[in-house]
């Protein structure tokens, strides 16, 4: 099968060129084609640009054991729809993923049932060093700094000093320091609104486990990624391990203050919290000068009976998949930052941490996950169209410029004109961890 792609201005590592970009089978066989190369399919794309397919590197699709909120199948279409090509799943779904057995459980769960490739992370545990020693097939460890699901807090420091020093996988880690989580809830008492959240979660909390997390890395020299940075204070910590220290931020702490609590409530309720607008600018600012290299989702979402409990019953997380190229590609629009960016962002640089191969970027011999983006559609995001099983967004009632109109995977049109396919279409990510993650290949 041939498809040639004419007339699209294509993100290129570089450049954006006006060219011809021919596909054949699940490769990208020519980046210049041949205006009129044989092709079984020719798509005209004038106006319209071609970027690699947005690689998240954190979601929640609750597969198995809370289905009733999403599943891969669910999950992996409203990826589709949004641009998303490849993700990769933490491992506190339940059972955890905590062993090899369940990982390769998870990955045979997922060829049956995903429309775009899918990797999954194994999680730590204060005891199964022996299994993150063994496992492959991985983008890499999480570790939970912080309360989380099951038996997946690993807090004390001879398990995490175990851990860096004793694995070889690449290292990620929500950082939240449990014992400062639990000394702010004890001084607040009873809360009184779903704002006490970030009083809680404060900016200290994320401070003190991100250094704890990077003292570790750089003790090991040990590859560590910082999940959902959300203050401005692990900013500094995050420069000063450049080389071995790369980090993310996802579009709630981009574009959400505690400000909106008043506005949204339990539904930008997150772990970390959302925190001041100052980190907002900070973030901004991080992102542009690379201090932080990926902008990824942390999909996590449950249904909206659940998120209007009142807090502190309400739980943490909110569904991105579906929107999160466009509200990017939005402020692309508004002059906040470029194409180029975007893609870096969200396609190159998560490829480059995790050592994804053949992703992320346009070139030959490049695997065909691509998407087609129309810089000049509006859209308004309205709860009701979401694909998600969750059926809402905080973004309800947002109004972007900048959407994807067609998504390919490996070749295969997974997303065009609205239209979703059901077929499982994707296929297990690779990871080459000799690679040695994004500052090998800077």
């Amino acid at each position: 099968m041939r498809t040639l792609i004419r007339y699209a201005s294509v993100v290129l590592p570089q450049s954006i060129e006006k060219t011809h970009l021919l596909i054949e089978d699940s490769k990208i066989l020519e980046i210049d084609a041949a205006e009129h190369s044989d092709a079984d399919e020719i798509v005209d794309c004038k106006g319209l640009h071609v970027i690699p397919g947005v690689i998240d590197d954190q979601v929640h699709f609750r597969d198995p054991g809370l289905t009733h909120k999403e599943d891969l199948h669910t999950g992996s279409r409203a990826c589709a729809k949004g641009g998303i090509t490849t993700f990769f799943e933490m491992p506190n779904t339940n059972p955890t993923t905590t062993s090899c057995q369940r990982l390769e459980e998870k990955l045979a769960l997922a060829s049956e049932k995903c429309v775009v490739n899918y990797g999954f992370f194994i999680g730590a545990t204060e005891d199964n060093l022996e299994e993150l020693q063994q496992a492959k097939r991985t983008p890499g460890i999480k570790i939970f700094i912080g309360s989380s699901t099951g038996n997946l807090l690993v807090d004390e420091q001879a398990a995490l000093e175990k851990i860096f020093a004793e694995t070889s996988l690449p290292i990620c880690a929500h950082c939240e320091d449990e014992t400062t989580i639990r000394e702010n809830r004890e001084k607040l008492g009873e809360p009184s609104s779903v704002a006490d959240h970030s009083k809680i979660r404060d900016h200290h909390a994320a401070w003190v486990a991100t250094k704890r997390a990077i003292d570790l890395s750089k003790k090991y020299e040990h590859r560590f990624h910082v999940l959902h940075v959300s203050t401005r204070q692990e900013l500094d910590l995050i420069k000063a391990a450049q080389g071995i220290v790369t980090a993310e931020v996802c579009p709630h702490h981009l574009f959400f203050n505690i400000q909106d609590y008043e506005r949204l409530g339990s539904l930008v309720q997150m772990n970390p919290s959302i925190k001041d607008p100052a980190d907002n600018t900070a973030l901004w600012e991080a992102l542009k000068s690379n201090t932080i290299q990926v902008v990824a989702t942390d999909h996590a979402p449950h249904l909206l009976e659940e998120k209007e409990k009142n807090y502190p019953q309400s739980p943490s997380g909110l569904p991105a998949v579906e929107n999160s190229l466009a509200l990017m590609l939005n402020q692309v629009n508004l002059g906040k930052c470029t194409l180029q960016e975007v893609v870096h962002w969200m396609c190159e640089a998560p490829a480059r941490v995790w050592d994804l191969t053949n992703k992320g970027r346009i070139e030959k011999g490049a695997d065909a996950d691509l998407v087609l983006i129309d810089m000049a559609k509006s859209d308004t995001i309205f709860n009701e169209n979401q694909v998600t099983k969750a059926k809402w967004s905080p973004w309800h009632g947002t109004t972007l410029t900048g959407w994807p109109v067609r998504t390919w995977v490996r070749g295969k049109t997974v997303f065009q004109n609205g239209i979703i396919t059901t077929k499982p279409l994707g296929e297990e990510a690779i990871f080459d961890h000799s690679l040695k993650g994004y500052w090998d290949s800077v």
